[in-house]
């Protein structure tokens, strides 16, 4: 059937193939052939399109699915295509070339927004236009400082410069050094920036001197017109960081009187209680500090210091540790030295004897003086030390023994408590009682007072006890008291823990014959010590997470077990948690552990092939724990 098929097709192009023949020889013939408006496909023939042979587009006579982009025919086989060393682009020749044969290898026009490739692929001087011999020393990414539409005006990006800054900034090429710059051979960047010239910051490392050359008010900043009148030193006062302010004054430099300058307005003038004078600073300070002032006649002045010599006056005054006096100095100073005094005028002194007489300014007591804190002249004169005129015990804080030792002065009594001779800590000067009591001074034990007949003893509800009182209480009080237990042997805790002499259980206390120390320590009531639990049917410590009271319900202690029938193994608490599911005990038939069966859950619990229970499938060995955080 196909072969007939064939055969059959092909004598039917023969035949029209043949009259195709006969009807284009017969048209030859008879008439000439009609002009064809190519334009009517769509694809005009202008330009060197004109000139092309039909075949050279419509192969072997064929006319559908002629190519119609330049990109169809242009591909380097049916016509020319790009050459080798074409620019990177994707772009359709026509967007750059048009049809005319002379102008085809000259583009022209040329849209930049279909390159892919760099600026400097193509303006590279071969195949574009690319830098001029007097282009700056750059790298050659075009794009950073040109735009597509034109080379200039550029912007330059700095970042792409390869060049020192003077290569360009020349006053040829670019902006260079203005005729008042600063001298230097510095580079441009060595002060300023890429983004803008000023402002300027300026490394003044390594200069020293030679300010004047740049800060002559030319150049650079110079002095302004209220500085004060100097020589061209600059760096004798200001530093390269800042003019403002000065690190110092050098008096060498400055040019004029001193009141130029010390006027009150442009340097610190005189005070308003300054010694009234005409002459310059110079004549009484120097350059080094105002004070002290270098020299001052006081012929002639017998009297009237004060009017100088006052605190924050015109002259030194009394200083802060002067003793309490008049204004008088002329009474005890003379005019040569403040140091020593010629005398004390006791008449002008207004402050206590005991502010001069403390043994550093003046004389003070005597190391065998009686202990007193009573003024001098309560009993001495300001004639002599040796005229006493009275005794007076007030202001006496210590050293009573020195007079009350029972020669001089009335002592201890036969029944004095046995004590050490500080009368003083225990008595006061207006009467030998009463007394208070000071225990550091008192010798021996303390029930040698504490007896009930001397002093306070024991209660009648004391614990009893054969320590001494200091062995428990303080001297400051009774109570609080500081007892240590472990001197109490072998004694029961609730001996004295039974509410009455000691704190006992309150009200809410676990039921228990224990004693307190089966749960308490010593050191304190909490935390609880952990108990130890001794009953045969004890099933062994919890985690720390299960309290007593969670065994023991009824706050005895009795534990209560709410499936008493498994008493003492897990299940005597834990039967009612049992999942028969979570047990498997034989696999063929399949059978679960009962309750009874597991009743202690650490032990085994291993999964039998069969009920012969000869085979174990799965060991499972105490899966359980007591101290499992949980099952």
């Amino acid at each position: 059937m196909n072969a007939l098929t064939s055969a059959t097709n092909a004598i039917v192009r023969v035949f029209f193939a043949a009259l195709m023949c006969f009807a284009v020889t017969a048209v030859a013939q008879t008439d000439d052939p009609a002009p064809f408006d190519h334009l009517s496909t769509g694809f005009p023939l202008d330009g060197a399109h004109a000139n092309v042979a039909c075949e050279s587009c419509h192969v072997r006579g064929v006319f559908r699915g002629t190519p119609k982009t330049c990109a169809g025919c242009h591909n380097g086989v049916i016509a020319n295509g790009k050459p080798a060393n074409h620019i990177v682009t994707t772009a359709s020749c026509d967007i750059c070339h048009d049809t005319n044969s002379r102008t085809w290898l000259t583009a022209g026009t040329f849209d930049h927004a279909t390159v892919t490739g760099s600026c400097v692929s193509c303006h590279n001087g071969v195949q574009a236009t690319g830098k001029s011999p007097r282009h700056i020393n750059s790298t050659n990414v075009c794009e950073d400082c040109h735009i597509t539409n034109l080379w200039s005006p550029a912007s330059v990006d700095h970042s792409q410069v390869l060049g020192r800054c003077s290569s360009c900034h020349n006053g040829v090429i670019s902006t260079g050094k203005n005729a008042g710059h600063v001298a230097t051979t510095q580079e441009c960047d060595a002060c300023h920036s890429t983004i803008a010239w000023l402002p300027a910051g300026f490394d003044h490392t390594g200069i020293v001197d030679g300010c004047s050359r740049c800060h002559n008010g030319v150049q650079a900043t110079g002095k302004h017109i209220q500085h004060i009148r100097s020589t061209a030193l600059c760096e004798t006062c200001h530093t390269t960081v800042a003019f403002r302010p000065v690190i110092r004054v050098d008096h060498d430099q400055v040019i004029g009187t001193c009141s130029t300058c010390h006027n009150g307005r442009d340097a610190t003038g005189k005070t308003a209680n300054h010694v009234p004078t005409q002459s310059e600073c110079d004549v009484c300070h120097s350059t080094v500090a105002w004070v002290p002032a270098s020299s001052f006649d006081h012929t002639g002045i017998v009297d009237n210091c004060v009017s100088c010599h006052v605190q924050g006056g015109s002259a030194q005054g009394k200083p802060a540790t002067h003793i309490r006096s008049t204004d008088r100095c002329e009474t005890c100073h003379a005019t040569s030295a403040f140091d020593p005094v010629i005398r004390v005028d006791h008449d002008q002194v207004l402050g206590t004897c005991s502010s001069c007489h403390n043994g550093v300014i003046a004389s003070g007591k005597t190391p065998n003086h009686p202990l007193t804190n009573a003024e001098c002249d309560a009993c001495h004169v300001t004639q002599a030390w040796d005229i006493v005129t009275a005794f007076n015990h007030d202001g006496i804080t210590n050293n009573c023994f020195s007079c009350h030792n029972g020669t001089n002065a009335t002592g201890k009594n036969p029944n004095h408590i046995l004590s050490s001779n500080l009368c003083e800590n225990c008595h006061l000067t207006t009467a030998w009682v009463p007394s208070t009591v000071d225990h550091t001074q008192v010798q021996g034990v303390c029930s040698s007072c504490h007896n009930n007949v001397l002093a306070e003893g024991k209660g009648p509800n004391h614990i009893p006890s054969t320590q001494e009182c200091d062995f428990c209480h303080s001297t400051a009080a009774w109570v609080p008291t500081q007892f240590d237990h472990s001197q109490i042997g072998n004694a029961r805790c609730d001996s004295c823990h039974n509410g009455i002499q000691a704190s006992g259980k309150p009200a809410n206390h676990f039921v228990t014959t224990q004693d307190c120390d089966a749960c308490h320590r010593t050191t304190g009531w909490t935390p609880l010590a952990p108990f130890v639990h001794t009953s045969a049917t004890y099933p062994g410590d919890h985690n720390p997470g299960v309290t007593c009271r969670d065994c023991h319900t009824g706050n005895t202690e009795a534990a209560t077990w709410t499936s008493a029938a498994y008493r003492p193994d897990c299940a005597g608490c834990h039967a009612n948690d049992y999942d028969p599911g979570e047990h498997r005990k034989t696999q063929t038939p399949a059978t679960n552990y009962t309750v009874a069966e597991l009743r202690d859950c650490a032990g085994p619990c291993h999964t039998y092939t069969d009920a012969t229970l000869t085979t174990i499938a799965r060991q499972r060995n105490a899966e359980h724990r007591a101290r499992d955080g949980d099952w």
